[in-house]
């Protein structure tokens, strides 16, 4: 190669790099606003999962678990506590309020958080909806 590298040459790669990885870029966000309504589950968002998700925020429910990936790591995962929980509300709502507020030694304790019956269901609903997002096989054991 006894060409020389000069500056008009590492200009054209530049922007033809950039012009590549733009065009690459609105492709992928297109793609993205494509697939998302078929993935998200946003068919099934219901006042009361819009409630639901208001507790857990209120209660900064995210600042102990994660949920589909995000949030604390003191807590589990909760993007599949619907299908730990056997697909039972109930379940889950019972074990939220069966939480002792003294603590068990040696073990983390959720704490009491003295939900309404209303606030119990939504909470249980919203983790409901939550797992039957498609999130690629996240997490990735049932465990969470």
């Amino acid at each position: 190669m006894n060409e020389t590298f000069t500056k008009s040459m590492a200009r054209n790669i530049f922007y033809g790099g950039s012009l590549f990885f733009l065009l690459v870029l609105i492709g992928l966000s297109f793609h993205t606003v494509k697939v998302l309504p078929e993935r998200d589950n946003r068919q099934n968002i219901t006042p009361e999962v819009a409630l639901g998700k208001k507790v857990w925020e209120d209660n900064n429910c995210i600042g102990c678990h994660t949920l589909l990936g995000e949030g604390a790591y003191f807590a589990p995962e909760l993007g599949n506590v619907y299908e730990r929980f056997g697909r039972s509300k109930d379940a889950i709502k019972g074990f939220i309020m069966s939480r002792p507020a003294d603590g068990i030694p040696g073990r983390r304790s959720m704490p009491q958080f003295n939900l309404s019956e209303e606030e119990l269901d939504a909470v249980a609903e919203f983790l409901k909806y939550t797992s039957e997002i498609n999130t690629n096989n996240w997490p990735p054991n049932i465990q969470g």
